[in-house]
């Protein structure tokens, strides 16, 4: 029998915050809002395994399907942590006109709870949550955690949503390493996802190197929160909710792309980062970009 151990969610820094909201920072910098006109990420299903969602936050209203609870399956996968929250109002917050909009507002996340009010999850659960998102046939699923040791059985569920068609998007951990990235992000069968800054420079809590697929932004990134509020956080966690959001709002633009085929959009139309020595081999997310690549 393998070990069942606990993973944490991979997002640091927490302030609350009653800002500017519309189009956070970050939306902006992928050049999302160029895209909308486009696509919106219409039908395209996100599977969040996280800390559960605000089901009652006003901009998260119109983009949530009802998902599970894998810790207590007869109730709603209500967030009693704030994480996921925050995570599906980057993806797909819709309220245009007093709230905040995320990456693909029309796109619809399935919160599927397998963190518990501390942000920890033992590994069993998040393979019930994956073997979940694919029976329900998710286009996407966004794992915005990590662990640093490896495990068969995570790596089997992971493969077989891949196998699936589902493309799996992970965050890299937040332990500024040069070599090394956590789990499940260093499987090749996920999208893993480093954190960039305003400056288009890697952030420095996030780690990189050659097991990073692309950046995103990821420093005080602001999003949905508990009881309708919001809240600034940092880490790889939010780089990868940007990505899952732009995989969305591709995939309703051009249903039926593979995961292999997406990860090669992605690489072959991301944007050289700024102070990096390896341009080429690296860069950051860039959604107009990665339209016009999905059209060659």
């Amino acid at each position: 029998m393998e070990e069942d151990p606990l993973l944490a969610v991979d997002g640091t820094a927490l302030k609350q915050t009653g800002r500017e909201k519309g189009i956070p920072w970050g939306v902006q910098e992928i050049k999302a809002p160029h895209a909308w006109s486009t696509t919106t990420g219409h039908r395209i299903k996100i599977g969040v395994i996280d800390t559960g969602v605000d089901f009652s936050h006003p901009d998260l209203k119109h983009s949530l399907a009802r998902g599970i609870n894998l810790l207590n399956r007869a109730a709603l996968p209500h967030d009693d942590n704030g994480h996921g929250t925050h995570i599906a109002g980057t993806i797909a917050a819709a309220n245009q006109l007093r709230g905040m909009i995320g990456v693909a507002p029309r796109s619809t996340v399935y919160p599927v709870k397998a963190f518990d009010h501390n942000g920890s999850a033992f590994v069993s659960d998040i393979i019930m949550g994956i073997d979940w998102c694919v029976r329900s046939r998710m286009n996407i699923i966004n794992m915005s955690f990590g662990m640093k040791t490896r495990s068969k059985s995570l790596l089997h569920a992971v493969t077989n949503a891949f196998n699936a068609g589902i493309i799996i998007v992970a965050s890299s951990g937040n332990d500024g390493k040069r070599k090394s990235v956590d789990y499940p992000a260093k499987y090749p069968q996920t999208i893993s996802v480093g954190a960039t800054n305003r400056l288009r420079r890697i952030a420095p809590f996030s780690n990189r190197g050659i097991h990073i697929d692309i950046y995103a932004p990821g420093e005080k990134i602001l999003s949905s929160w508990l009881r309708g509020k919001y809240h600034e956080m940092s880490g790889t966690s939010m780089a990868t909710s940007h990505v899952s959001g732009a995989i969305a709002l591709l995939l309703a633009y051009q249903p039926g792309l593979a995961p292999a085929e997406i990860k090669a959009i992605m690489k072959r139309s991301m944007l050289p980062l700024r102070g990096t020595k390896a341009p080429r081999l690296t860069g950051e997310l860039d959604v107009m970009r990665m339209i016009a690549a999905a059209d060659r």
